[in-house]
């Protein structure tokens, strides 16, 4: 830049002997040697205006600002005498333009991902400092794939004056196992809890799975912080927690990780107070606050309350309120004094609510679902229950509701922000259940009909046990109201152990919903069922309904529903209680009852389910219960473990289930996640339940207890659990591994 100074004032002292006066007037401008920059371009960044005396300040300035567009190479100026004053030519060198962009030496990597993961790309000016950038980015990449000492040197070659190739030598290495994770100056938190707050872990056999066992730098930053929240949540507020040091083996085939920390005293909390409240009186606010003075400071603790108090805010129309905690620490004594500080700010309103993304689904189908109109008084508890409610139409792959403040008016604008998901499929295939052994299906399914949000579904089904066709439809808005039409007709055959069943029929439903989280419905279904090819020596109870019979039915229902996802739900509840009533017409009349509970508490990312159920049945008009209609207890959808129906009543002459005309089934399981971006979760379960004749030994319980995956893919839910009787009766397997496809619990 120095000669380029240089010539300038040689410029300027000689213009100024020529004109005999002082600094000369810029009559024309102009740039050359452009090829492929418009010159547009370049005169917005020249800041020497026509009219104006020539300054060398601003000359700088213009080349600097050239050069910093990043195309040129080289940028000069100079100075000609021209009508009375002078011509700034700005002369400048484009840097080529790279035409070609290949990879040399990459052997587990192919062309196509490294592609992915670049931003340079033929027609790119060929600028040093993004072709470097490039090259860090790609060996980032091959870290983050376990090869540690992989190396990347980009290599340029000459085509023609203004294009060049680019080319990637890669040497990869080997891939470095994480061998061994190392904690130090940990006293009092354990080594092996702060490894379990840790994503990063040593390799194992299933890291081809999980990804783990390698090391990232991304995520090994997350980790730290969440070390720090570790002790944080333990009391220690001081602690200190150094960047991870990684040590390559000898045979560079492995590597170890040393995570020193420093924590430092546990405090307690001596008083938790809160400042800048105006809305809400201090009785208001400290009924919110759960932390007493004397406990160890916890961080979800400080967290729960001040979600506590912002929910208190943000629910009734104060948008932008926020908590902050000020924390005044005592380090003589060791505790600390926790002030939430409250910004209240103003009261706001739902402004203009918007939808995008929905390339299908009309856009009724989404504002039906959510829970504020425009102009209401801001409600995040609102803002929320849209959300899921959204979210459980299974319609999308994302759902967000982004608020945008309108600071002036007091509004907020909503946008809901969709990314559709396919709705409809047809298949057809073979499978393997672990019931009805091999199973040939056709399936035809549209859960999203013309974007209307009903559904329709054509079914065929053949098993060595069973077989179904269905036809159903439902449309949870009928006639555009919140009521829910549903109908169908199916045809089925089931070989049960000790009769066979065919039956034909069809069903109709009409539901409403009358409150956020209260449904109910009534159903009518009509089915005639037939039985036969009876086993030699089944009981009489078998024995007496041989033959076809009708069911005409009729079945109210209630339902209570909060659940946060109603197909992967980590919280809330669903309850519900049904009474069908056959006899309306036909051969068979019975009233059957049930009645189920299941709730659902979030622990961190994983979940505890515990539900309940429990059904009766009776014959009623001197009729017989159907064999269909009793309550077989056993198997994946009620107690895991054990075989169809063996929990519960038996024939005396063949041992085989037979049903029960009652049934009590408790469930308990701890879900946790094995791959979140799979949604594919592992759980522990534990099972109890049985089925009884009337109300004989009612309360007598078979227990068993397993492990299982259970996986939301693209197709639909699918479970696989494996189930361990934990008191085996003679002639019962000791344990049974089952799957199944469809709705979880």
């Amino acid at each position: 830049m120095r000669w380029i100074a240089l010539v300038l004032l040689f410029c300027f002292v000689t213009v100024g002997l020529v004109y005999g006066q002082g600094e000369p007037l810029v009559t024309k401008v102009e740039v050359q040697g452009l090829k492929r920059i418009e010159e547009g371009a370049i005169k917005a960044k020249i800041s020497q205006k026509i009219g104006e005396a020539v300054s060398q300040d601003k000359i700088n300035e213009d080349i600097k600002a050239i050069f910093k567009m990043g195309y040129f190479e080289d940028v000069r100026v100079n100075i000609e005498s021209f009508e009375g004053g002078v011509k700034l030519i700005y002369v400048v060198k484009e840097k080529p333009t790279i035409v070609k962009v290949d990879f040399q030496g990459n052997k587990e990597m192919d062309d196509a991902k490294l592609k992915e993961k670049i931003t340079v790309t033929p027609g790119s000016i060929a600028d040093t400092v993004l072709i470097q950038d490039n090259a860090g980015k790609l060996k980032n990449f091959y870290e983050e794939e376990g090869y540690m000492l992989a190396n990347v040197v980009p290599v340029t070659r000459k085509i023609t004056e203004n294009e060049i190739g680019l080319t990637y030598q890669i040497e990869e290495g080997q891939k470095v196992k994480i061998k061994k994770i190392i904690v130090e100056g940990n006293k009092n938190v354990s080594a092996s809890k702060i490894k379990k707050a840790m994503d990063t872990g040593t390799w194992w056999i299933f890291s081809f799975i999980t990804s783990s066992g390698y090391y990232k730098k991304e995520q090994m930053e997350k980790d730290v912080e969440k070390i720090k929240n570790l002790f944080f949540e333990e009391g220690y507020i001081k602690a200190v927690v150094a960047e991870p040091e990684v040590s390559i083996d000898k045979d560079k085939r492995g590597m170890t990780i040393t995570v020193k920390v420093s924590e430092g005293d546990r405090y307690t909390i001596s008083a938790e107070d809160f400042t800048g409240n105006k809305i809400y009186d201090a009785e208001t606010i400290r009924k919110l606050i759960s932390i007493k003075p004397g406990a160890v400071f916890k961080k979800s603790s400080i967290e729960k309350d001040i979600q506590a108090i912002t929910n208190l805010y943000t629910d009734n129309g104060y948008a932008l309120a926020t908590v902050t905690p000020d924390l005044a620490p005592d380090e003589k004594d060791r505790t600390v004094k926790i002030t939430l500080v409250i910004n209240e700010g103003e009261k706001y309103r739902v402004g203009r609510i918007e939808v995008s993304g929905n390339t299908k689904t009309r856009d009724k189908v989404i504002r039906r679902e959510i829970r504020f109109a425009e102009g209401e008084t801001f409600s995040s508890s609102k803002l929320k229950r849209s959300y899921e409610r959204i979210n459980n139409l299974q319609y999308f792959d994302q759902v967000e509701i982004v608020p945008k403040p309108r600071y002036e008016e007091k509004t907020v604008d909503m946008e809901v922000k969709v990314k559709e998901r396919p709705t409809g499929f047809f298949s057809v295939g073979g499978g393997y259940s672990s019931v009805d052994r091999f199973i040939g299906t056709v399936d035809l399914t549209q859960g999203n009909l013309f974007g209307r949000g009903q559904y329709i579904k054509l079914k065929g089904e053949l098993g060595g046990k069973s077989s179904l066709y269905e036809l159903s439809f439902k449309d949870p808005w009928f006639l555009d109201r919140p009521l829910t039409f549903s109908s169908g007709i199916y045809k089925t055959t089931r070989n049960y152990i000790e009769y066979d069943k065919k039956a034909f029929g069809f069903f109709v439903g009409l539901g409403k919903d009358f409150s956020e989280y209260w449904h109910a419905d009534v159903s009518y279904n009509f089915e005639r069922a037939t039985i036969s090819n009876i086993k030699e020596g089944a009981s009489i109870i078998i024995k007496d309904q041989e033959g076809t019979k009708t069911t005409s039915s009729i079945t109210p229902a209630i339902t209570r529903d909060t659940r946060d996802n109603n197909l992967d739900p980590s919280r809330g509840s669903r309850n519900s209680l049904s009474v069908t009533f056959a006899g309306l017409g036909g051969n068979n009349a019975f009233i059957k009852g049930s009645v189920d509970s299941a709730w659902y508490f979030p622990i961190g990312p994983t979940t505890i389910m515990a539900r309940g159920r429990f059904g009766y049945a009776k014959a009623i008009f001197d009729k017989t219960l159907p064999l269909y209609e009793r309550f077989y207890v056993g198997g994946i959808y009620t107690v895991r473990g054990l075989g169809f129906g063996e929990a519960g009543p038996k024939d005396p002459g063949t041992g085989d289930p037979i049903g029960g005309t009652t049934e009590l089934v408790f469930n308990a399981e701890y879900i946790f996640p094995i791959l979140t971006e799979m949604r594919l979760k592992g759980l522990f379960f534990f099972d109890a339940g049985n089925g009884y004749e009337d109300f004989k030994n009612f309360g007598n319980l078979r227990y068993t207890a397993g492990t299982g995956i259970r996986w939301i893919s693209p197709i639909g839910p699918i479970r696989i659990e494996w189930g361990y009787n934990l008191k085996k009766k003679e002639g019962e397997s000791s344990n049974k591994f089952e799957f199944a496809f469809g709705s979880f619990f």
